[in-house]
């Protein structure tokens, strides 16, 4: 089942977006080891690699990373057993942020889109506490306009391979009573008639 959710929905601010800055910031890359293939324009990285763009970072075992024709950057991020690939990216709501690990996580600087390949987890953080989360076998994240799609299947965390989204309320607090206020005695609506008892 594919699911798209805006961050407009439930909440997720439909105006702010991730970080306006992070496209035009040049990517930087640290790892442990490294190799280029200058013919097809890709540098396969390994150990502890961590790339790196403005306020996203993207952190994997293994990275292949590819430069297009055009100039755009390709990184195809993979994790290893017990340590998936983690990504961070604040959103221009001050102290707000998008954090998602995978087993394999694709990120596209043309589209400026980013794909979580099994065992995907995605949430929106408000400061350390989580605001809202989806969980699916792939989520794909469009960063430009906040837009989510969700696939359940057989790679998702979630129990017999479903999707999952859990929306945090909003304005919990002012929609309930305060405490000082006096509790109203239930009433019988006028329309409604006693039952008849049997003669």
């Amino acid at each position: 089942m594919l699911l798209a959710l805006a961050l407009a929905t439930g909440g997720w601010a439909g105006s702010a977006q991730a970080e306006k800055a992070d496209r035009n910031k040049p990517i930087n890359i640290d790892y442990d080891r490294g190799g280029v293939d200058f013919v097809k324009q890709r540098t396969e990285f390994s150990g502890n690699v961590v790339l790196s763009k403005g306020s996203m970072v993207m952190r994997a075992a293994r990275m292949d990373v590819r430069e297009t024709s055009d100039g755009y950057q390709q990184a195809y991020a993979s994790g290893e057993a017990g340590k998936p690939v983690t990504f961070r990216q604040a959103r221009d709501v001050p102290g707000e942020a998008v954090e998602g690990s995978a087993d394999q996580v694709e990120y596209d600087s043309r589209s400026d889109t980013v794909r979580f390949v099994g065992n995907a987890v995605v949430r929106r953080m408000r400061g350390a506490t989580v605001a809202d989360e989806v969980v699916g076998a792939v989520i794909h994240y469009d960063n430009r306009s906040e837009v989510f799609s969700i696939e359940g299947g057989q790679a998702s965390p979630h129990p017999a391979g479903r999707g999952r989204m859990v929306l945090m309320p909003r304005a919990a607090a002012a929609s309930e009573p305060a405490a000082s206020e006096p509790a109203l005695p239930l009433q019988t609506s006028p329309g409604l008639q006693q039952p008849r008892k049997p003669s």
